[in-house]
């Protein structure tokens, strides 16, 4: 079962963060805007110059894995998602195992160019273009801030269904601290140019 761990990682902002999540475990993370945390995520997958550290997913570590192999298995969903060609369908396989229905979505909307789709529309269809790469970690920066309560709760339903059929460790970027509750089993906080445990599950029982 897969198990990601974080060692030394920085983005220039922030101190080292090492860490270790277990299979199935998420760990929810909160801070001032502009303290690195989209950043984090970005050190992680190793999108962005002049960070440190390195990570494995079990016994893969990124430093000596190709870099599309690995953002393969690390996904990452950023908090504005990106659209690359004009038309929906283009950014999919040809056949998803995702409901549309249960996220609100019409099947038409594989038909239709990327600039007809609402915010929330284009979220909800990144989250599914995520998952239908079965990633073995997830890397969520806001997932749910474009979507009104209801959706929000398909959202976390659909990631929570995903991460218990496959024991993916998540770390998830939220400033709803009841979102932070009903998801995390740890959470953090970005602080002074460094991660620091908040709570735990535990804590808070």
């Amino acid at each position: 079962m897969p198990e990601l761990r974080l060692e030394g990682i920085s983005n220039g902002l922030q101190a080292p963060w090492s860490l270790t999540l277990a299979s199935s475990e998420t760990v929810t993370l909160s801070g001032p805007s502009g303290s690195g945390k989209s950043r984090l995520l970005r050190a992680i997958i190793d999108l962005d110059p002049n960070t440190s550290g390195d990570a494995w997913i079990n016994d893969t570590q990124r430093s000596l894995t190709p870099a599309f192999e690995w953002r393969r298995m690390a996904g990452y969903l950023p908090a504005v998602s990106h659209w690359w060609e004009d038309h929906v369908s283009a950014h999919f396989p040809s056949r998803i195992s995702i409901e549309l229905a249960s996220l609100g979505l019409d099947a038409s909307l594989f038909k239709s160019p990327v600039s007809h789709l609402s915010s929330g529309e284009k979220q909800r269809l990144a989250i599914i273009r995520l998952l239908a790469n079965q990633p073995r970690a997830l890397l969520l920066d806001e997932p749910t801030a474009n979507l009104d309560a209801h959706h929000t709760s398909v959202v976390e339903e659909l990631i929570s269904e995903y991460q218990q059929a496959n024991a993916t460790p998540v770390i998830w970027i939220t400033h709803d601290k009841s979102q932070q509750q009903r998801v995390g089993d740890r959470h953090f906080e970005s602080r002074n140019g460094e991660i620091l445990l908040a709570a735990s599950r535990q804590e808070e029982q």
